[in-house]
């Protein structure tokens, strides 16, 4: 009985120690790509984490995820899917910011202004946020934040030949803060999204982008289509009057 019981207790143990190496090299890459800052004054504590999600990352996070819930191939694939649809890689930079707050409510509005990224020298403000972001905290609050991608007059992706990003939080969110901005800064020469298309997930958002392009390009045609009736329809005018003006 005794034998049976220690050799339970070490297959138990050998279970949780295989678990948590498996889970190690995951918690590696996450904890890369997430840093968190803290600020305290005068019983006002703020804690801010930022999420860069490079490809790294959101594979880590899916096959970290697929482990701790045991999907199968298709499930992971589909929650891949669904990530990825959220991110929106296509035109943006998405990022995950994160506030915790201990002490007076933390006024974040306008949010546009709070937060900001800087690719190379230049300096870019958010496309799109979580609207949550404006409101007033008192606890915690956490969402994306979505910045360009390409640059609005050429299309050249922004991220291309950079060595690295740095994401920046206004010191003036708090008086824990002031007077510094906030810096969390990631080395993405080597990230490479692309890689996250292959497999389902990858032809489901390449169909969606089909779809979606099909659909502007119809558009286009009604409207070039509406257009040529337009110029139909005053050319048959014009070559009207001319006969009527040839036979006077």
């Amino acid at each position: 009985m005794r034998k049976t019981l220690i050799s339970g207790l070490a297959g138990v143990a050998i279970f949780v120690f295989s678990a948590a190496a498996w889970a190690a090299p995951y918690d590696e890459v996450l904890n890369r790509w997430q840093k968190t800052q803290k600020f305290s004054d005068a019983g006002e504590t703020i804690a801010i984490t930022v999420t860069y999600y490079s490809s790294e990352y959101i594979e880590a996070l899916v096959q970290s995820e697929a482990e701790k819930n045991l999907w199968t191939a298709d499930e992971l694939e589909m929650h891949k899917y669904q990530l990825l649809k959220t991110l929106r890689l296509d035109d943006t930079i998405p990022v995950k910011f994160q506030f915790e707050v201990m002490g007076p409510t933390l006024h974040l509005a306008p949010f546009g202004q709070q937060v900001w990224i800087w690719i190379g020298k230049k300096r870019y403000d958010p496309v799109d946020f979580d609207p949550r972001f404006n409101f007033g905290v008192t606890e915690k609050i956490d969402g994306m934040v979505y910045f360009p991608r390409f640059d609005e007059k050429t299309g050249k992706d922004l991220l291309e030949g950079v060595g690295s990003v740095k994401v920046v939080v206004s010191g003036g969110i708090s008086m824990a803060v002031k007077p510094v901005n906030v810096d969390f800064i990631w080395e993405v020469g080597n990230d490479d999204p692309s890689r996250l298309y292959g497999g389902q997930a990858g032809s489901r958002l390449e169909m969606d982008r089909l779809i979606k392009r099909l659909a502007n390009l119809n558009r286009e045609k009604e409207e070039c289509e509406q257009r040529l009736g337009e110029l139909n329809a005053e050319i048959s005018t014009i070559e009207a009057r001319m006969k009527e003006l040839q036979q006077q």
